[in-house]
């Protein structure tokens, strides 16, 4: 598959799931609902394994090709001369289970963390602040971008693969040598993530993981789950409430996530979902949406798991 058709293609999941909603239904071409294998009752987000939990980065790794990237763009920046450490990502805190990746996938589940923190995800130490970019000199500047700073007229000339990216002239140089199109900075992201011209885009599993969740929104046995869950939080207080996506709004708790009423809200949130075992029935749909599009599109997958294999061969040979 060409790049640019691997562009389109992500691009085509992620509209996706914006015209099922549009058209009042996740079935259509799909073939209707699917079925559903087992429910679980009140599964722990952390114990959830879905079909595409197979192509997506868990959190570690995700670190792990953040340092990567940084390391290619840093040997970049070497080769003109530049010293240039980047921005490096924070290890995860144990305590935060940066392995749960589904933390949030419905929502608040956690009934410990609610308890304790209410909404305020910051607590969970999974997502550190990130450390403010270097300084650049200007000279360093057209290096790392591939553009003089304060240039005018757009954005930089620019590739979507490091393949066709060898063909370009920017037009720059720097210590006797040309500088890359786009500079180190899309250097180091596509020899990292787009080496070839058939590179699969980056976004693609992660479109077809956001189609799929779409797609349970829609279905009508995660919308009575929502419904019997809207019921349970109007009984404790709650009323108007439709998702568990619109809670910290629609209560005006923006300012005050970690706060007595966030907490307060928190508890009665999980509760409900537990009460109408949410959790349990919206991963079995997301499990049924997610297998239909993997099988939906098994060849891209393919290459795309096979090239995210050759990342991580690059990544421990940078060791």
């Amino acid at each position: 598959m060409p790049a640019v058709r691997a562009v389109r293609a992500a691009s085509a999941v992620l509209l996706t799931g914006a015209l099922l909603s549009a058209c009042g239904g996740a079935g259509g071409a799909t073939g209707g609902e699917p079925e559903l294998g087992p429910i679980e009752v009140n599964p722990a987000t952390a114990a959830l394994s879905l079909p595409m939990d197979a192509y997506t980065d868990t959190e570690a790794e995700r670190i792990r090709m953040g340092q990567v990237q940084q390391t290619l763009v840093s040997r970049c920046m070497a080769r003109y001369g530049f010293a240039y450490e980047g921005v490096r990502a924070a290890e995860p805190s144990a305590a935060g289970a940066p392995d749960d990746r589904h933390r949030y996938l419905f929502g608040l589940a956690d009934p410990q963390f609610a308890a304790v923190h209410g909404y305020d995800k910051s607590a969970d130490g999974a997502t550190p602040p990130k450390p403010a970019a270097p300084q650049l000199s200007d000279s360093a500047y057209v290096v790392m971008n591939g553009e003089q700073r304060g240039a005018q007229g757009g954005k930089p000339l620019d590739a979507p693969t490091e393949e066709e990216a060898a063909q370009l002239d920017s037009g720059l140089t720097a210590a006797g040598q040309k500088v890359p199109a786009g500079g180190c900075g899309r250097e180091g992201y596509r020899k990292l993530y787009a080496p070839t011209r058939d590179s699969v885009d980056l976004l693609f599993a992660f479109g077809l993981a956001s189609e799929a969740h779409e797609r349970t929104k829609q279905d009508s046995r995660v919308a009575g789950a929502l419904r019997k869950w809207s019921a349970c939080m109007d009984k404790s207080g709650y009323s108007g409430i439709d998702t568990p996506y619109d809670v910290v709004e629609k209560l005006g708790l923006e300012n005050e996530r970690g706060g007595p009423r966030a907490v307060t809200a928190a508890k009665a949130d999980v509760a409900c979902k537990r009460e109408v075992n949410l959790v349990g029935i919206w991963a079995a749909a997301e499990k049924a949406y997610q297998q239909r599009l993997v099988e939906e599109h098994a060849e891209t997958l393919a290459l795309y798991k096979k090239q995210r294999e050759e990342r991580f061969k690059l990544a421990a040979s940078l060791v």
